[in-house]
């Protein structure tokens, strides 16, 4: 397999596996990791994550597990023998659920990264009061990250207004992943807490998440060029 020293992740977030494959073909395994997420994944099945795979590329396996311990156990597993190279979990699902995926793959020579899902990047604070959840956003993510990270994950996806607070509380060997990155100029879409991924890796991401900003550009390849120059620039 051919590992990407780019912090970059695309995310593949299309209908058609046909137009997946062709753009992950076109852009190379050599120069980011591709995130399938679950429309891609529902419509295409595990077939496309391993032709993927296969191409020498490391997958991002992004279908938020959350559910009882031992389904989410098995899915972990089930996971891993597609050969990504990293999946999450919900944080939500609490300290019983996040044990038992970490445990799971814990019995793996070759384990995929194991990360858990904060709070959506799409979340504001009224729609944490709407589903119970009280206290000021940044809070509640600090609250799950230290959770997920003293359940022995790997890391956590958050946004990249949590990263300096989170590097703070857990240190520097925990793997933050961040999504809702915008370059200069593009539009936020229905993401609300956004930066672009020069300033996210200067505040301590590992990984950055970008969907629209390459895949929906007319050439993806000069945008992804544009992006690595931001971030060397930077």
């Amino acid at each position: 397999m051919n590992s990407s020293k780019s912090p970059l992740i695309i995310a593949l977030d299309f209908a058609q596996p046909e137009r997946a494959m062709a753009l992950a073909k076109q852009l190379g395994c050599k120069r980011c990791r591709i995130k399938i997420g679950k429309e891609l994944f529902t419509r295409s099945g595990p077939a496309l994550v391993e032709n993927l795979v296969s191409l020498g590329f490391e997958v991002f396996l992004d279908l938020k597990f959350h559910d009882i311990p031992n389904t989410v156990a098995r899915a972990c597993l089930a996971a891993a023998d597609l050969g990504v190279w990293m999946i999450n979990v919900h944080a939500l699902g609490g300290r019983n659920m996040l044990l038992a995926a970490r445990e799971a793959l814990d019995k793996r020579q070759l384990r995929p990264l194991l990360v858990a899902v904060t709070i959506l990047t799409s979340f504001e604070r009224f729609d944490l009061y709407a589903v119970g959840l009280h206290g000021l956003l940044d809070e509640n993510v600090l609250r799950l990250a230290c959770l997920s990270h003293n359940c022995g994950l790997d890391g956590v996806v958050c946004s990249a207004h949590e990263i300096v607070q989170i590097r703070r509380a857990v240190g520097s060997h925990f793997k933050l992943v961040t999504p809702g990155l915008r370059p200069a100029g593009f539009s936020k879409d229905d993401q609300k807490r956004v930066m672009t991924p020069a300033e996210a890796l200067k505040l301590g991401a590992n990984y950055l998440v970008i969907g629209r900003p390459v895949t929906a550009a007319p050439e993806p390849l000069l945008a992804l060029s544009e992006i690595e120059a931001s971030i060397r620039d930077s």
